[in-house]
C-alpha cells in the first residue's frame, strides 16, 4: 500500500518536536543528578570522589547547547548514554528490561478491552432503547471518567490487600526463576490480573461508546438490510453485517487514545510496583537521570507514532474506498 508521503511528513515532524521536548523537559525539573549522587554518599563524599563523579557525569552539567549537540550524536550513533541511577548499565540495558513487561502489560489491556468494549457496542445499538443499552452505555460514561489512579488503588486494597485474591506487587513470583515453563508463565499472568483491571475500563468504556455511536449510524445501510433478507441470524447480521463496517472509528480512537494508555500504564506500574517502563520513569525522575528519562520518552513517543502509522495503513486493509483514494 502506498503511504502519501505529506503522512509521513507529519510523523516525522512530529518526531523531531519529540526530540526537543525528551530534551527540555526533564531538565526544567530542579535540582542536578550529581548533586543527588553526592547528597547520597553522605561522609563519604571525599574531594576524590566528588571529582571522579564529576569527570564520569559531568556532561549533564555543561550548557544547555553542548547537552543538546551531545544528545543529537548520541542518537545519530543509536547511543542513548550511561544511566545516572544505574550506573554502569546503559539506557538501551535499562529499558530493555522494562519495555517487555510494559508492552505486555498494554497489549494484554487494549486485547482485553477490544474484544469487551466492541462487543458491548455492537449489542447496545442493536438493542438500543432497551434495558441492556440503558445500563451500559452510562456505565461506560462512568468508566471513562474514573481516573485510572483511583481504579489501581481501590482494586489494590479490595483484591490484594482485603481478599488477598491476588499478588499485590512484581511481575511474577520472586521466588521463581525465569523459564520457558506452565509455572512461570502462570505466575505473569496471574501478577498481570490487577494492572491489567486498572488499565481496562477507561478502555472499554471508550472503545463501548464508539463503537455504539458508529454501529447506529450503518445499522440503516442496504447491507445490514440484505444481511436480513437473506434469513441470516441476528447473531450474524449484526457482527459479520454491521458491526465489522463500523469498526473504523473504533480503529481512529485507538490511534488518538495509545497516549493515554501509556500515561495510564505509568500510574498503574507505580501503584502496583511493575517493573515497567512507568516503574522506571518514576525512579529515573527521583534521581534525576537524564539520559533515563529522555531515553524513556523517546520510545514511547515512537511506540505511538508507530502504532499510529500502523492503524493508518490497516484503514486501507479494512476499508477499500480508502486505498482507493490514496492510490
Amino acid at each position: 500500500m502506498r503511504i502519501p508521503l505529506r503522512r509521513l511528513g507529519v510523523y516525522f515532524v512530529a518526531f523531531l518536536f519529540a526530540i526537543v521536548m525528551n530534551f527540555t523537559v526533564p531538565r526544567l525539573m530542579p535540582g542536578s543528578p550529581v548533586d543527588g549522587m553526592i547528597a547520597q554518599l553522605g561522609p563519604r563524599a571525599t574531594p576524590a570522589a566528588i571529582g571522579a563523579i564529576k569527570a564520569r557525569f559531568g556532561a549533564v552539567e555543561q550548557p544547555i547547547l553542548g547537552q543538546f549537540v551531545d544528545y543529537i550524536t548520541g542518537l545519530a550513533r543509536f547511543d542513548l548514554g550511561v544511566s545516572v541511577k544505574y550506573y554502569p548499565q546503559t539506557v538501551t540495558q535499562v529499558l530493555a528490561r522494562s519495555a517487555g513487561w510494559t508492552a505486555f502489560l498494554v497489549t494484554t489491556a487494549i486485547i482485553f478491552s477490544l474484544c469487551v468494549g466492541v462487543s458491548l457496542g455492537a449489542v447496545a445499538a442493536w438493542r438500543r432503547g432497551g434495558r441492556f443499552d440503558a445500563f451500559v452505555s452510562p456505565f461506560s460514561v462512568v468508566l471513562i471518567a474514573i481516573p485510572p489512579v483511583i481504579i489501581g488503588l481501590a482494586t489494590l486494597f479490595t483484591f490484594g490487600v482485603t481478599l488477598r485474591w491476588f499478588p499485590v506487587g512484581y511481575a511474577y513470583n520472586p521466588d521463581l526463576d525465569p523459564g520457558l515453563n506452565f509455572t512461570f508463565f502462570g505466575s505473569v499472568f496471574w501478577h498481570a490480573v490487577m494492572p491489567v483491571l486498572t488499565l481496562s475500563p477507561y478502555l472499554i468504556g471508550e472503545f463501548q461508546t464508539t463503537m455504539r455511536s458508529s454501529m447506529i449510524s450503518v445499522l440503516g445501510e442496504d447491507y445490514v438490510t440484505m444481511g436480513r433478507a437473506k434469513g441470516l441470524g441476528e447473531t450474524a447480521v449484526m457482527f459479520s453485517y454491521a458491526a465489522r463496517n463500523a469498526m473504523l472509528p473504533v480503529l481512529t480512537n485507538l490511534a488518538l487514545m495509545l497516549g493515554a494508555v501509556f500515561g495510564g500504564s505509568i500510574v498503574t506500574e507505580i501503584v502496583f510496583n511493575y517493573p515497567g517502563l512507568g516503574l522506571t520513569l518514576f525512579t529515573a525522575s527521583v534521581a534525576r537521570d537524564y539520559p533515563v528519562i529522555q531515553g524513556q520518552l523517546l520510545l514511547m513517543t515512537m511506540a505511538t507514532l508507530g502504532a499510529n502509522l500502523l492503524v493508518d495503513i490497516l484503514y486501507g486493509v479494512v476499508d477499500p474506498r480508502i486505498r482507493e483514494e490514496r492510490a
